[in-house]
């Protein structure tokens, strides 16, 4: 029976460069001159964390990085802010975390929306995947259809197609 597993990947290659494009970035750009500002990522865990004087600055330097993201092919969506910036002596720091994998509820979410399309396929959580399995590759070709036209809260790639 053809099937492929819905997942939720980012590239950590790609977000290591685009964090070392921001922080090229940080150097040249006028309004960042003599202040002290960076983008350190945590590889491990996949955490950017943003510093700053302010957080004004903070907020400018979020929104550098999601244009450094989308320049290389990392869909912004996979960034989740957390919390509010932290003051810490003369630095305000704000964590962005990269979401690895797809979370339960947010597999429930997928199955459901799989299962009101009323389609012929079946769709089960497994782990921090989804598996799609169905009688027929057009069904399974649809499924993917619906899935990308759909706005998600994070984004999805289509993995390990089986005929």
């Amino acid at each position: 029976m053809p099937s492929f597993d819905i997942v939720s990947e980012v590239d950590a290659v790609e977000i290591k460069n685009a964090v070392d494009n921001a922080n090229r970035e940080l150097e040249t750009r006028f309004d960042f001159r003599g202040i002290e500002a960076s983008f350190e990522l945590n590889n491990k865990d996949l955490v950017v964390a943003i510093k700053a004087e302010a957080e004004f600055q903070v907020q400018q330097m979020e929104t550098m990085l999601r244009g450094t993201l989308a320049k290389r092919n990392v869909d912004a969506k996979a960034m989740e802010l957390k919390g509010q910036p932290i003051l810490s002596g003369k630095t305000v720091t704000r964590q962005a975390v990269f979401k690895q994998g797809i979370e339960q509820d947010f597999a429930k979410k997928l199955v459901k929306m799989i299962k009101d399309a009323k389609m012929k396929v079946q769709a089960s959580i497994q782990g921090d995947k989804v598996r799609v399995t169905g009688k027929k590759r057009d069904d399974l070709q649809a499924v993917m259809a619906l899935l990308r036209g759909e706005e998600l809260q994070q984004p999805v790639q289509f993995d390990n197609f089986r005929d």
